[in-house]
């Protein structure tokens, strides 16, 4: 058996710190974690404005330069998957669940609820809604996941180390990152990792039981929730014990089939004309007002500024904590591909197909809210999609679909993060065992059931979103050894 190494037991130790004080006082938890996040989000917003955007003129750079012809791994690998169950796969890792939970209800919410800075429910509100959106999920995030993952593989399958993110740091601090300095990063990836995906298994239970209350009149409740988590806990199990290229392989090209199809029929019986000309013109909208959404900070703008603080900031953090486990999963399938077709590929398929998502759920949501006959804007957001739907013909098959596709994002979330932490815990090894996994996910989902059991989601999400700070510094230094390498490396080539 490979040997555990020393992050296991200590990040078991701070879950269990972190998950007691949740228990014991999650109102005290909460509070506390949400005031260190008002401060990073309001001290630090600049800054992670400037680190995406930064990420992202990186990431197009490195497609066009001479780095691009660099194969991750030796001259003569070439990919273990086809293109197109790679690009389910990163659509699988990077996204999941939440483009059902907010395909319709984040625009629908910039539009209604609370624009970011024109007055609701007004034609400019809904291309703000769309542009905002499509800058949430779009090609920010996949550089910030392609350029982490990159730094991952070069140095995983091009340079012989392991794969873990303080083996990415030794061009810069050497032996040192075998050291303590180097379990505390690793420490803190796999923290991320075990706490984000933990987040995400209690956000799809909520969403999985609000549909199955919506279609068959199960009843919404902590038990039910309980339920669902121990019945998809078991599912994501064995398909970890199953192995990569069966269990995920399967599991990302069944998201992919369930979503193309899911995202038909709202296209084909929504107001499908308007949905292709707001895919359009929102496209068009925001790379028209990409530099000044990358960087504007609203400093002279109280309002606004507490707007892009609860949504593109905080989701810059958000996204910067999950960048550990989506990254380490994106290098583990993009062996053998060069950095160019690696990059284009990452930066481009998902976010092209987010567009699509939500041009399309967004815009009839928006459509229905305008027409009056339901009033979504007031629906709790794990309703809102099924509320969607039932305006449209054919409703009830479209939420069942949309069930099994929450499911199966929730079963290949959780099995691709006992993946990646079974590897984090066993010095970077490609085939961890399937003991590690299994412990991994019980413990994934025991997190998720005890603080659904006390209300402690949020904190743990406010918990995740701090844990992101100091990762951010050292994703800047994991771009600085890959360039460093790299440039080395391109010198010998010539």
């Amino acid at each position: 058996m490979k040997k555990i190494s020393n992050v296991f037991y200590i990040t078991i130790g701070l879950v269990i710190l972190a998950v007691g004080y949740g228990v014991i006082d999650p109102e005290h938890f909460e509070s506390i974690t949400n005031s260190v996040k008002g401060f990073v989000s309001s001290t630090f917003g600049w800054y992670y404005m400037l680190l995406m955007t930064l990420l992202l003129l990186l990431s197009i750079f490195i497609i066009f330069s001479p780095y691009g012809k660099i194969r991750l791994g030796k001259d003569e690998d070439r990919p273990q998957f086809s293109t197109i169950t790679w690009i389910a796969m990163l659509f699988s890792a990077g996204m999941g669940i939440g483009l059902v939970f907010y395909g319709a209800a984040e625009p629908l919410s910039h539009y209604a609820v609370n624009p970011a800075s024109e007055d609701p429910n007004t034609p400019a509100a809904f291309k703000e809604a769309m542009r905002e959106t499509f800058l949430h999920y779009g090609l920010h995030i996949w550089a910030l996941y392609g350029m982490v993952a990159l730094a991952l593989a070069y140095f995983q399958f091009r340079k012989g180390e392991p794969g873990l993110i303080s083996a990415t740091l030794k061009p810069i601090f050497g032996a040192k990152m075998k050291g303590p300095w180097g379990t505390l990063i690793d420490v803190l990836a796999v923290f991320a990792t075990a706490f984000g995906v933990a987040t995400s298994l209690g956000f799809g239970a909520v969403q999985i039981n609000a549909g199955l209350n919506y279609l068959f009149d199960f009843s919404i409740s902590t038990r039910s929730q309980f339920i669902i988590i121990t019945v998809v806990t078991f599912l994501f199990i064995g398909s970890a014990w199953s192995g990569l290229s069966r269990g995920i392989r399967y599991l990302s090209n069944t998201n992919l089939i369930l979503a193309v199809a899911l995202l038909g029929f709202v296209l084909i019986l929504g107001p499908t004309l308007l949905i292709l000309n707001m895919f359009t013109d929102s496209v068009g909208g925001y790379f028209e007002n990409l530099i000044n959404m990358s960087l504007g900070t609203s400093p002279l703008n109280e309002e606004n500024r507490g707007w892009l603080d609860a949504w593109t900031i905080f989701y810059w953090a958000w996204w910067i904590s999950w960048s550990p486990f989506v990254s380490m999963f994106i290098a583990r399938v993009s062996k053998g591909r060069t950095v160019r077709e690696f990059m284009a590929g990452v930066l481009l398929a998902p976010s092209f197909f987010g567009f699509i998502w939500f041009a399309a759920f967004g815009t009839t949501a928006v459509d229905i809210q305008q027409s009056g006959v339901v009033d979504l804007a007031s629906t709790d957001i794990e309703l809102v999609v099924f509320e969607m739907f039932s305006v449209l013909p054919w409703s009830f098959l479209i939420s069942l679909f949309a069930i099994l596709l929450v499911t199966s994002f929730f079963i290949t979330s959780a099995d691709s993060a006992t993946y990646v932490l079974g590897m984090q815990s066993t010095y970077g090894s490609l085939t961890p065992p399937n003991s590690v996994k299994v412990i991994w996910g019980i413990i994934q989902s025991s997190i998720a059931l005890i603080l659904l059991s006390v209300g402690g989601l949020a904190a743990l999400q406010n918990t995740i979103i701090i844990a992101a700070l100091p990762f951010s510094f050292i994703i800047l230094l994991m771009m600085v050894s890959l360039f460093k390498s790299m440039n080395k490396e391109l010198k010998q080539m010539k």
